[in-house]
């Protein structure tokens, strides 16, 4: 099959994404839990080093995300990398590729769903947790459902939101730390304390490095909403650029005004209770700072429900398209969104949900599978670059990633030996023990799809 044949299999969906939806599209795929809480974990790892941390992963992900542009801007599908994958892999890597992400997604949403039942107790503690759970995921499977529009201004929104919490964060974290607001902080947190900038070492660096890495997945979405875009030549480049910028600003910075504000063994634990950046605003006089990054918080977590359940379903789209998955999956309502598969992957968060409140032992293997996904799909991303860049030598590419092809080579080093820190230190075991029985069971799943579906793509 040509690569046009691609295109043509997946059209239909309406381009409806304006460039400042996907801008902020983007910028909330980078801005999540992860900063807001998950943040607390790394500080404990690695300390005031936890700045380096998150430039290794930073970059890392600038590589992939960039790779992953520059074939969005030729091939702007609804399968996105997971299509990339059939395309320069072969059909049985994109069906890995795209089922993996999927449930991926299903599991994510499934513990951000209870998440915003935890957050919302914190303001109503007697109404049981499943009741917000089930609520939230309704909602967003609701607006998923509609024009495809309405999904980007809900995320637009929501973006705006958490933004705000940053500048905000940033903006006080700043003057506190030089005396603009009261005596000036200064920088001993950062170097003064006992240990230094790195008290525990460079592998403590290290392994907050897979905690940052994790905090940045996510920022695929912007991708992913090629194929929707009213002009994805234009918005999507200029979505990556705003992207990468905000990293640095939003983690780097952020993450310094904590520790410089901060003694990192007040911030950071391996267990975290309570966001930093509560006990920063806190420390900072800043009334009902507990409340606000309360809601803050529970909005990432709608945030990232809402546009999980818009790339879950067009990865199942995708794949009904191609043959992987039942046919009706790949149709689409009067608004020229792709319902049938909308609602399965909400029945999926309902499942998810209800495993992570009942059977919290079970969901943290299933969660493994989400950690080892997350280092798939970026890996397949990178070596589908490597092929795409192959296939199309001597071509005048409307975007092309600097640095190429040391930067991907250099980002799939990096992935690898994340790899092998996972697979041999305890509290990161589980992505393996998951991950690698998944890996069995989906490669065993497309070879009996193949032989009872004809449909399905020969590749």
């Amino acid at each position: 099959m040509d690569e046009q044949a691609y295109l043509d299999r997946e059209a239909g969906l309406e381009r409806g994404l304006s460039k400042a939806q996907i801008i902020m599209i983007g910028l909330g795929g980078a801005i999540g839990t992860g900063l807001f809480m998950g943040s607390g974990i790394a500080i404990g790892y690695a300390g005031p080093g936890v700045l380096i941390s998150y430039l290794i992963a930073a970059l890392v992900a600038v590589i992939m995300v960039f790779s992953l542009s520059e074939m969005a801007v030729v091939h702007p599908t609804a399968g996105s990398f997971g299509t990339y994958a059939e395309i320069y892999l072969g059909p049985m890597m994109g069906f890995i590729v795209r089922y993996t992400y999927w449930i991926q997604q299903v599991l994510l949403i499934g513990s951000e769903a209870v998440a915003v039942g935890i957050y919302m107790g914190w303001w109503l503690p007697d109404t049981p947790v499943w009741m917000w759970a089930l609520g939230s995921a309704a909602t967003v499977v609701w607006v998923n459902t509609r024009a495809v529009h309405n999904f980007g201004s809900v995320e637009y929104w929501l973006t705006v939101i958490k933004v705000s919490a940053i500048v905000g964060f940033i903006i006080v974290g700043l003057s506190r730390i030089f005396g603009i607001v009261g005596d000036p902080v200064g920088l001993h947190n950062v170097t003064g304390l006992a240990g230094g900038f790195l008290p525990n070492g460079f592998s403590g660096v290290w392994m907050a490095v897979l905690m940052a890495l994790f905090s940045f997945m996510g920022l695929e979405f912007v991708v992913g909403t090629a194929s929707e875009a009213k002009d994805p030549k234009e918005a999507i480049p200029a979505a990556l650029r705003t992207m990468a910028a905000r990293l640095f600003l939003f983690y780097i910075l952020a993450l310094f005004i904590i520790v410089a504000f901060l003694p990192w063994t007040e911030s950071g634990a391996k267990v975290v209770t309570e966001s930093p950046f509560v006990k920063m605003f806190a420390s900072a006089g800043i009334p009902y700072a507990a409340g606000m990054m309360n809601f803050v918080v529970a909005t990432a977590a709608l945030s990232a429900m809402n546009t999980s359940i818009y790339l879950g379903s067009r990865m199942l789209f995708s794949l009904a398209r191609g043959g992987y998955a039942p046919r009706k999956l790949g149709e689409l309502n009067a608004q020229h969104v792709p319902m049938r598969a909308t609602i399965v992957t909400g029945v999926g968060i309902l499942l998810a949900a209800s495993l992570s409140i009942l059977t919290p032992l079970a969901y943290n293997y299933l969660f493994g599978i989400v950690l080892f996904g997350g280092l798939l799909v970026w890996g397949a991303i990178l070596v589908s670059h490597l092929r795409f860049r192959r296939r199309h030598r001597g071509a005048d590419l409307p975007v092309q990633t600097p640095f190429f092809p040391y930067a991907q080579l250099l980002g799939l080093a990096l992935l690898g030996a994340i790899g092998v820190t996972m697979a041999v230190d305890a509290d990161w075991q589980v992505a393996v023990f998951a991950g690698g029985p998944w890996l069995l069971l989906i490669a065993a799943a497309y070879f009996v799809w193949r032989r009872v579906s004809p449909s399905a793509e020969a590749g």
